[in-house]
């Protein structure tokens, strides 16, 4: 009898819901290309599970035909910890949103990317709440408009991947909703990283925040606005590709190629880089100053607290033998209460 998995489709890992997002919202397309990447992976339906908070992209287990758990507000990334550490064979995805994840969320966020657990987080940033109908989020821009601040936003921005470098990210990415062959690739990078993968998806919302990655989307402008990184390849971007990314110190800046500057002047991308503070660097990078980098920031291998843990159980039982709960909760002084 063949022991061979079957081979699955995109179709496979559709569930039976109706997807329920506003027409033309960007989530569509992280769906489909998840879905797409999922069967390149060879792993049983029944051993992935998407957890999730609340928020619009915490619709996301609904729509994904594996198991699913749609937790509490911001705290995914603790039911993440947890199923991971008790069942170390499943393959555990968080779908969280800048809302989800940065505000309530931003502790549990920042301690699983520390630990650095063998799990894989999406975080769709459309710098908005949608759920809630249009409140600022942790990523608004500094003077945004909103039904919750009036006169502009004054909390400063959080910065996602800024965020997950910091906390010693051992994989973290970014890509755009409609930059789907792009997506679809950083995504299956992420699934295939031991440790936690980071990805942040530039994410519309056509309806409370339309257009907020217009620079980054438009096939006018984003040849200009956007970087593609490329692990050993120097920082080049614009239409005719004659710009280029070089350090001045510690700082970068942009470049004409051509005018006393070549390609060996410039910053070559090194994901690899086991000290962070470039990665930190492009990270930092922001339109219109600067093209803003797509693509694998750091891919790094680290220490994974799920693995570590279960070593050190294995130690604990190897020295002090199998544990007995009965036994535990009956030693020393009992007392019986009638």
């Amino acid at each position: 009898m063949s022991t061979e998995l079957p081979l699955l489709t995109a179709d496979d890992f559709a569930s039976n819901q109706d997807v329920r997002w506003c027409p033309g919202c960007g989530d569509y397309a992280i769906l489909a290309q998840m879905r797409k990447m999922m069967p390149t992976q060879g792993i049983p339906r029944e051993k992935i599970v998407f957890i999730s908070g609340i928020g619009c992209s915490s619709r996301f287990p609904y729509y994904m035909n594996t198991y699913g758990i749609h937790s509490i507000h911001g705290r995914a990334p603790a039911f993440a910890s947890g199923l991971k550490c008790t069942n170390p064979d499943l393959q555990v995805w968080v779908v969280t949103g800048d809302g989800d994840g940065l505000s309530i969320g931003g502790n549990h966020l920042m301690h699983a990317i520390r630990r650095n657990l063998d799990i894989n987080i999406v975080l769709f940033n459309n710098r908005i709440y949608g759920l809630t109908k249009g409140q600022y989020s942790p990523t608004s821009p500094l003077g945004k408009v909103t039904k919750t601040t009036p006169m502009g936003a004054i909390d400063n921005p959080l910065h996602p991947l800024s965020i997950a470098i910091g906390c010693e990210g051992s994989f973290v990415a970014r890509s755009i909703d409609v930059n789907i062959k792009h997506l679809g690739a950083t995504l299956k990078r992420a699934a295939d990283h031991k440790g936690t993968a980071f990805v942040e998806v530039y994410q519309n919302c056509n309806v409370f925040n339309n257009g907020a990655w217009k620079y980054a989307t438009d096939r006018t402008t984003k040849s200009d606005t956007v970087i593609e990184l490329e692990h050993g390849k120097p920082l080049i971007f614009g239409k005719n590709r004659d710009k280029g990314i070089r350090l001045n110190g510690m700082e970068p800046e942009v470049v004409e190629l051509g005018k006393g500057v070549s390609e060996d002047d410039l910053l070559f991308h090194d994901e690899q880089a086991p000290e962070p503070s470039l990665a930190y660097a492009l990270s930092r990078m922001r339109n219109p100053e600067f093209p803003e980098p797509i693509g694998v920031f750091r891919a790094i291998d680290a220490p994974k607290y799920d693995t570590e843990m279960m070593n050190q159980l294995a130690v604990a039982e190897e020295q002090k033998g199998s544990g007995d709960l009965a036994a535990l909760f009956n030693s020393g002084d009992t007392w019986t209460v009638s």
